[in-house]
């Protein structure tokens, strides 16, 4: 066996890729915005408000005060890892979730969507489904080929995102964390490159108006389109 059967596949003039600087995502029922306390975290406040639970699994939050949050979320703005977007929903007007990317490996292509917060009238949108394929597509169009998702293994509407997204389960690091006092163990999701023209098609299907009817239900599910991509 020769050197090179060793060694893991040599990739050819690689560089590393950029960082996310991007301040606005734009798709058809969604646009993301770079996270901003004057113009975000009052609308996203009261947003939060409906459900407190989905704090539940989050290493911040909830939050006592509008001025509690406001001061978290200019604190959040400010930094380039994890880098913020605030998640409008194109079809009520309004801002009504939070994502980033996290943990931003540019020398080795690897980038984290993590720190998702859908508010109720973001949950089970395609407006939430959008956010979610924008910022996978700007990952893989700048040359990442790596895109993680990561979550408490007792999350199970996480990882039944993640799954339903496209992303294949990895296994589970035991004793990963201790959040808000208490052990997490977590289960690791990805996407590769390779995988992202298929998927990238498979978004595009779900997110085209003609599949939905008159009333706004799916006639085909994202579940279903991207069951055959992962390695579950």
């Amino acid at each position: 066996m020769g050197q090179d059967a060793k060694m893991g596949r040599k990739l050819t003039n690689w560089t590393p890729r950029p960082r996310p600087s991007a301040p606005v995502l734009k798709g058809r029922y969604a646009r993301l915005e770079r996270l901003d306390a004057d113009r975000h975290a009052d609308e996203l406040y009261q947003a939060n408000q409906l459900d407190t639970s989905i704090w539940d699994y989050m290493s911040h939050g909830p939050f006592s005060s509008a001025a509690t949050y406001f001061e978290w979320v200019r604190s959040a703005a400010a930094l380039d890892d994890p880098f913020y977007y605030a998640i409008r929903n194109l079809e009520t007007g309004r801002v009504e979730g939070v994502a980033s990317y996290l943990r931003i490996k540019p020398e080795m292509g690897v980038i984290e969507v993590g720190s998702i917060v859908f508010t109720p009238p973001l949950q089970r949108t395609r407006a939430a489904t959008e956010a979610m394929f924008l910022m996978m597509q700007w990952a893989f169009e700048a040359g990442y080929r790596r895109y993680e998702w990561k979550c408490d293994t007792l999350n199970a509407p996480s990882r039944r995102a993640a799954l339903r997204f496209g992303f294949s389960f990895e296994g589970i690091f035991r004793q990963h964390m201790v959040i808000k006092g208490r052990n997490r163990d977590t289960a690791w999701f990805a996407v590769i490159d390779s995988e992202w023209p298929v998927l990238k098609t498979a978004y595009q299907t779900w997110l085209d108006p003609e599949n939905f009817d008159a009333n706004g239900q799916q006639h085909n599910s994202l579940s279903a389109l991207t069951s055959d991509l992962r390695n579950v």
